[in-house]
């Protein structure tokens, strides 16, 4: 008879492998475009179902005596997930960025399939095990339909940033209508740069005034082409914001959050510098982004923070330059 520690080297790969395989599988289906009018990679059916199921076939297939443990059925689940994720990863088959963002709702969504599994588990005699395990097993196939049917909720989200300047209105304003080089070291974008969004790099503007046309260029060949829309000198600017996701190089950005794309737009923004008191000025910075998913409320927030992240570098390189009182190309 196999020792306990050759019994669980022997079993564990199994429980492992099992709600890999069905991951590596729901992927292809939902990722193929042939199916995309029933199965979507970007629903809930795939960010919560699939592993809520991995979740499940973990614990179901685990031996008894291990499910009993509250701790292994919530933290088991996590390994099959954990595994996906990165041999998705190695294959290319998906970004850093979109992976991170999709980890907390797998985790909490295979713990909760862990944990009703072990509820099921734990009843002895049950006849219809079989059948209830290939419901489990359908349930993304069977929601996912039903999302699409429903289809995707539009919605409009504001990100609002500001930051206070020691410095005089002409030489923040300078540094607002036009944002010379921005070197590398000065990034301190650190979330977008963690994700590996491009960083900004200057703003051109041929003139200031209602109709001129504005560049915003990152790294990486994103440009957002801008349209002033409303201005009054040294107090507000307002832009429209335009990127086009087919000028965007494919290695930039995951395709399922590329700005301009199917699922995040942004709209326009507006600067607007306030008089404090003490020579200092409170330079207001705002956006407007569009999201087109079936999970917005879960998508807003983590695009929110891409923003802010976004607004707040552009914000302190302004302040650090109008400070100076150097010229922008000396910074």
């Amino acid at each position: 008879m196999p020792s306990p520690n050759a019994f669980r080297r022997l079993i564990l790969p199994i429980v492992i492998a099992i709600p890999v395989l069905f991951a590596m599988l729901s992927y292809g289906l939902f990722s193929n475009n042939i199916a995309s009018g029933l199965w979507v990679l970007m629903s809930l059916a795939f960010l919560l179902g699939v592993p809520f199921v991995m979740g499940a076939l973990t614990i179901y297939f685990s031996p008894l005596k291990w499910v009993k443990s509250l701790g292994y059925q919530i933290l088991m689940p996590w390994v099959p997930i954990g595994i996906f994720f990165v041999v998705t990863l190695l294959v290319g088959w998906e970004g850093w960025a979109c992976w991170l963002m999709a980890l907390p709702l797998a985790m909490v969504a295979s713990t909760i399939g862990g944990l009703a599994a072990a509820r099921y588990k734990e009843r002895e005699g049950n006849k219809n095990e079989r059948v209830y395990l290939s419901l489990i097993v359908l349930l993304p196939l069977i929601i996912s339909p039903i999302e699409q049917l429903i289809g995707k909720i539009p919605g409009q989200y504001k990100a609002y940033t500001y930051i206070d300047i020691h410095a005089g209105k002409e030489a923040i304003w300078k540094n607002v209508t036009r944002v010379g080089e921005i070197a590398a070291a000065q990034d301190k974008g650190w979330f977008t740069r963690m994700l590996g969004f491009p960083r900004p790099v200057k703003a051109e503007l041929n003139y200031e005034g209602v109709g001129a046309y504005r560049k915003a260029i990152f790294d990486k060949g994103l440009v957002f082409d801008e349209k002033v829309t409303a201005y009054n000198h040294q107090r507000s600017m307002s832009f429209t914001i335009h990127a086009d996701p087919y000028n965007i190089p494919s290695t930039t950005m995951d395709e399922h959050i590329v700005i301009g794309g199917e699922y995040f737009d942004v709209l326009n923004g507006a600067y607007e510098l306030e008089p404090l008191s003490n020579g200092t000025y409170r330079l207001h910075l705002y956006s407007h982004f569009k999201l087109n998913t079936t999970f917005n409320f879960y998508a807003s927030w983590w695009a929110s923070w891409i923003m802010k992240d976004i607004q707040n570098n552009i914000l302190q390189v302004i302040r650090q330059r109008a400070e100076s009182g150097l010229p922008e190309d000396r910074i």
